[in-house]
């Protein structure tokens, strides 16, 4: 599965995409930023963010999207603006029909690092490994989008098999989680779809 994870920001919104299943090794697909400059208006910020994402949603077509779940913090700018990014992604995912997945930071660097409470060198340092890259992701942001990406491949494709489980008890053999949840009201994937 191809998995496109987005570590929301608004100055610097990470995305890393990645392909693999679980117990196999991962491959890079693509890994950067989409930056905006904090002088601009918050609304031209945010087309640029979307611009950015649908860019790459266009290039890669995903058969899902990680994002990060947005937590409390101190900083009410800082977790407005990663809640305003988040918000983005998700509707640029769910507007193809693209399952979108929220991770918790702690959930990623568990599943990363097998500590939910790693820094963000160790997380680094596992996702060039876990890559077989030759150089960390610079900045954090796009090594952090790649970590997103990873703990649903890892993780989502657990859930997948459930759901796929689930959808042939009963509805019977051959039919897909995607298929399951339409005719439960949840959008599915196809690739391609039109925007």
């Amino acid at each position: 599965m191809r998995v496109m994870g987005v570590d929301p920001g608004l100055t610097r919104c990470g995305l890393g995409a990645v392909e693999g299943r679980p117990g196999a090794p991962l491959n890079l697909v693509k890994v950067g930023v989409v930056r905006t400059a904090a002088d601009e208006e918050i609304g031209a910020r945010l087309v640029a963010v979307e611009a950015g994402i649908e860019q790459w949603l266009d290039e890669l077509e995903p058969d899902a999207v990680a994002v990060e779940r947005v937590f409390a913090q101190h900083n009410l700018r800082t977790v407005m603006g990663t809640a305003q990014a988040s918000a983005v992604a998700i509707l640029c995912a769910s507007r193809r029909g693209i399952p979108v997945a929220l991770h918790t930071p702690s959930e990623v660097k568990a599943a990363i690092t097998g500590s939910g409470t790693a820094g963000k060198q160790q997380v680094g340092t596992m996702v060039t490994r876990l890559l077989r890259l030759d150089a960390m992701p610079k900045p954090a942001d796009a090594a952090d989008a790649l970590a997103l990406a990873i703990c649903h491949v890892w993780r989502g494709g657990a859930q997948n098999r459930l759901a796929e489980a689930l959808a042939r008890t009963q509805t019977g053999p051959g039919t897909t989680a995607a298929a399951y949840f339409r005719g439960r009201g949840r959008a599915g994937h196809s690739r391609g779809t039109a925007k």
